[in-house]
């Protein structure tokens, strides 16, 4: 307790003051201010479901004592009168860091010099980036002038968090009032729980390197807290307690993307946590999945700038995603909105808080409801902090928290009065400030002048001429009080007359003195004639053009995605890859997804019938390798990643997926890349271009894992590091280990013994239990001999080696073994360990039994894999099926799918290519390529989708021109190139 006291007393002392009733006051009078404040005859706004007119609100000590029409004032209240003025509930921000200082970056390149393996801390999680004992209110100050900022825009209430971790503890819940302590102004020191995929400045410790090792920890993380939970652990973790301790808390999830919010929501499935998901301002490109999360969202509303396309030579460098990302994202919270998914709004992210409003009321005409808009400022947030019965509305009992403006909120030309916080009134415009808007006739003994006075009443322009010759003006007005400097006739003049003056309430008159140039003064008057013709409304969304959002919504998206047919394809050349080879002039059939006939001359009522006399049809090309379409190729924090997987960052707006269907290919294995010697858990999807992630993973998909030998994984292309191992004996020692863990894991596991957990050793027991089959990255032949061995000693086959361009040297043990090989068709000598590869490899490892595909590990490769095929004709005089089935049935057959697809057979999926001519030929283009029977590309479609693109892209490029020619902000776009990935690949997905 010793210790304990001085924390707690100088945490108290730091964030409270001795104004509390219970401390001594001897400073004084202890006397406290008991009188009531009312406002009348407004127009109150209980909730943006309850409007009240002519009401009066009564408060007293910071709370609302009552509200109606008709309100008993004690004797001790000040009455405020206001008439023809509207009242509303300050606005509420879940989403801030005000008040906290963000930790400056220390971590350092987790790819480069000597990363940190293990933790820093003691008595904390294994992991430093998992902090949930981190407390915001131990690094607040408040924040005065970023205070006056929010209550500017209406707020009155902010919630702060610590913005460093992943799981980074409780945030707090601030009142905005300077005129307050900061213990009054504190509403909650543990208001909700944050979490997020970014790792803590403040630690070094390597792992997670990219988003699926964000995923998998915050899983494992889980999983321990109930473990831990349950009593099982001998040691004390500080930060597993705080993360059981706050549990019932508002649980918020910095996403900051739709997907990255569909992904954080397969984490809270896991773990039966349901988050409050930060947005990106993205979710109306797939409203449907945003929806099906059933989560409650924070929503950004930093709507981009348009692109600065003056320079023609500009247009080429923004892609049709960004353009469309400009033109749609202010429809967001309108989508939101009618898709019935519940949101609160967010400043985050807004470079200018003072552009709060515009962005409120441009959505506002994008179709947002006013309403909605106004709940989601104030009754959603509070609904969402379980704070509702005190913030959030103007109800009995509720801090006296409200804003008074001169008409609705969210009007073009609404006037925000003041900011009432806790009962104390913050003045954002006198709401005695007169409006002075319209033309007049300016007065001096020698001189007049004609006015004409534009803008709003709180920022008024003034047009100055005298005998239809304009002068040079600027007229600065404040609290009633007029300053007009006039600069001569033309810019030259150096003379300058000064008016200062006041305006008359009734009349709107100014009346003052003007200084003269040569010092004298003389008295002015300036008499209103007449109004100026009000600013016209900001158009309404039907005067704004939204192109339509496509699936995906990019280049070559499309606004329907399309459906499985019924086809019928005649006359076709056959590539079965059975028994039955090539068909000449034959029929196949497709429906309902499936091959459901194939022979000559059928007919079926109600089947699009095509005509493919002279071409050919294939199997569609399955590529066992790839790493398209992924967020994040390598987990590289540790010598083991087998926690993680890729179907946590499969990514399907890839335009890559696009590109590959072009190409003929309708599957692929996206693999874990090569950093480590176990690496993570692969996915197995299909190319359904528009279609998103849950239609692209193959259903009840065969499970597969990356390991990975050679040069990569003992880092000896790293520069220089210290993680083990560092040999390729070390590897070989890893593996043995690994698996000699596992094994205990699984037995102990298998026993009924209590247990706790583990993703990775869970997923190693798959291996031994051959529920998981390994694809490993290699080249030398001693070490495809290793791995073998290790196989063995632990009663398992490896199912494929990939790349393995030695594998011509010791294709006869991979046959008794049971490998397969996955190889390149003419690749060598790129690096020491491919010296010895020869472009007769595949064709050595088919003749000695081995089922052997070729594989791209590339985005471009990919496109051309019948190609990379038809080398094997060349190289080893492999007949033309031997040679296709390279790239259709074998891999099929390597990813355990060869039931499904990799031949034309009754009954499999209906994943096919219609070639224009022979499907190896170097001429040849996919014509139409199906999947599921449903066509995803189309060589035709392909044309009218370019001509569809150029055209929208020429008409978003001229609204942006638009925008700049109104003298609105805009940026200067910046060529960015795409980054093809690989094996080492090193993207984090962060």
């Amino acid at each position: 307790m010793k210790k304990i006291l001085p924390v707690l007393l100088a945490t108290v002392c730091a964030f409270t003051t001795f104004s509390q009733e219970y401390f001594p006051k001897n400073d004084g009078i202890k006397t406290t201010n008991t009188n009531y404040t009312a406002l009348t005859n407004a127009t109150i706004h209980i909730s943006p479901e309850e409007t009240l007119t002519n009401g009066t609100l009564l408060f007293q000590k910071g709370k609302i004592v009552a509200v109606g029409k008709k309100v008993e004032l004690p004797e001790n209240t000040l009455v405020i009168d206001s008439k023809d003025k509207h009242i509303y509930a300050s606005f509420i921000d879940l989403f801030t860091d005000f008040g906290i200082k963000k930790p400056e970056k220390k971590a350092d390149n987790p790819f480069s010099g000597q990363p940190q393996y293990g933790p820093g801390r003691e008595g904390h999680y294994w992991n430093d980036h998992i902090r949930p004992e981190t407390n915001a209110l131990a690094s607040f100050t408040y924040d005065k002038k970023k205070a006056e900022e929010f209550i500017k825009q209406g707020f009155g209430t902010v919630q702060a968090h610590m913005p460093d971790g992943i799981a980074r503890g409780t945030g707090l819940l601030v009142t905005l009032q300077d005129q307050v302590t900061n213990g009054e102004r504190l509403l909650s020191d543990a208001s909700a729980q944050f979490f997020s995929f970014e790792k803590s400045a403040k630690s070094k410790q390597s792992y997670p390197t990219s988003l699926m090792g964000a995923m998998a920890l915050l899983r494992q993380m889980y999983l321990d807290a109930n473990w831990y939970a349950g009593g099982q652990s001998d040691n004390k973790d500080i930060s597993l307690e705080a993360l059981i301790r706050n549990k019932n808390l508002p649980q918020i999830f910095d996403a900051g993307s739709r997907i990255n919010s569909v992904r954080a929501d397969k984490v809270g499935d896991y773990a039966n946590v349901q988050y409050i998901l930060l947005g990106g301002g993205d979710e109306f490109e797939r409203i449907t999945n945003v929806k099906n999360t059933a989560g409650s969202y924070i929503i950004p509303v930093n709507f981009p700038e348009a692109y600065d396309l003056s320079d023609p030579l500009n247009n080429d460098l923004v892609s049709l995603a960004k353009m469309k990302q400009w033109n749609q994202a202010p429809t967001n919270p309108g989508v939101l909105q009618k898709n019935g998914v519940p949101f609160a709004v967010t400043t985050h992210k807004l470079k200018k808080l003072s552009n709060f409003h515009t962005k409120i009321k441009k959505a506002i005409q994008y179709g947002w409801n006013k309403k909605d808009a106004l709940a989601s400022l104030t009754t959603v947030p509070a609904l969402l902090l379980n704070k509702s019965n005190e913030l959030g509305t103007l109800k009995t009992g509720a801090y006296a928290n409200f804003l008074v403006t001169d008409k609705e909120i969210f009007e073009e030309d609404m006037v925000l009065f003041e900011n009432w916080i806790q009962g104390h009134k913050n003045i954002i415009t006198d709401r005695n400030l007169i409006d002075i808007t319209g033309k007049y006739s300016l007065k001096t003994d020698a001189e007049t002048y004609n006015l004409e006075v534009t803008g709003t009443r709180i920022k008024p322009t003034v047009k100055v001429t005298q005998d239809s010759t304009k002068i040079n003006s600027k007229l600065v007005y404040k609290n009633n009080r007029i300053s007009l400097l006039l600069t001569g006739k033309d810019t030259t003049q150096t003379s300058f007359i000064r008016f200062t003056g006041l305006v008359d309430k009734n009349s709107k008159n100014w009346n003052g003195e003007a200084i003269m140039p040569d010092g004298s003064s003389s008295s002015f008057t300036a008499i209103k004639t007449g109004e100026v013709e009000k600013k016209k409304a900001t158009p309404t969304k039907e005067n704004y053009e939204v192109v339509p959002v496509t699936y995906p919504n990019m280049a070559y998206g499309v606004e329907k995605l399309p459906q499985k047919e019924t086809l019928l394809f005649k006359n076709a050349t056959l590539w079965t890859n059975e028994t039955e080879g090539v068909l000449e002039e034959t029929d196949i059939l497709i429906k309902d997804g499936k091959i459901a006939k194939i022979g000559k001359n059928l007919n079926i009522n109600g089947a699009s019938v095509v005509d493919a006399t002279g071409k050919h049809i294939t199997p569609g090309i399955i590529d066992e390798h790839s790493h398209i379409a992924a967020a994040a190729i390598n987990e590289a924090g540790h010598n083991s990643s087998a926690e993680v997987t890729i179907e946590d960052v499969v990514t399907p707006d890839d335009i890559e997926i696009y590109r590959n269907i072009a190409g003929g290919v309708t599957s692929i294995q996206i693999l874990h890349g090569s950093a480590n010697p176990i690496g993570g858990r692969s996915a197995i999807i299909k190319l359904k271009w528009g279609e998103d992630v849950d239609q692209l993973i193959y259903k009840d998909t065969p499970k597969f894992i990356k390991f990975a030998l050679g040069e990569n994984v003992k880092q000896s292309n790293w520069g220089g590091r210290s993680r083990f191992p560092q040999s390729r004996m070390g590897v070989e020692q890893l593996y043995i280990d690994y698996f000699t863990r596992a094994r205990a894991y699984d037995q102990k596991k298998k026993s009924g013994a209590v247990y706790r957990k583990d993703i990775e050793l869970e997923t190693l027991a798959e291996i031994l239990n051959k529920e998981r089959f390994i694809s490993c990255h290699s080249y030398i032949q001693s070490e495809i001999n290793m791995l073998m061995k290790v196989a063995d000693q632990f009663g398992f086959t490896v199912n494929t080696f990939t790349h393995i361009l030695e594998g011509y040297k010791v294709a006869d043990k991979m046959a008794k073994h049971g490998a397969g090989g996955s190889t390149f068709s003419d690749w060598w000598a790129y690096k020491y360990e491919v010296n010895d590869a020869i472009p007769y490899n595949a064709a050595m490892m088919h003749n000695q039994g081995v089922t052997v595909a070729i594989n791209s590990d590339d985005a471009e490769m990919s496109r051309r894999l019948n190609q990379e095929a038809a080398k094997s004709v060349k190289y080893g005089n492999m007949s033309e099926e031997d040679a296709l089935k390279f790239v259709t049935l074998n891999p099929a057959k390597l990813l355990h799918i060869d039931d499904r697809v990799g031949s034309l057979k009754v009954g499999k999926d209906a994943d096919i290519v219609l070639w224009t001519t022979h499907p190896l030929s170097i001429y040849t283009k996919a014509e139409k390529t199906i999947i599921d029977g449903t066509v995803y590309f189309d060589l035709e479609k392909d044309k009218r989708l370019r001509q569809q693109m150029t055209k929208e892209k020429n008409k978003l490029s001229a609204m942006m021109l638009k925008e700049k020619n109104k003298g609105m902000a805009t940026k200067k776009p910046a060529k960015k190139s795409k980054e093809h990935l690989h094996c080492d690949s090193l993207q984090s997905g962060l």
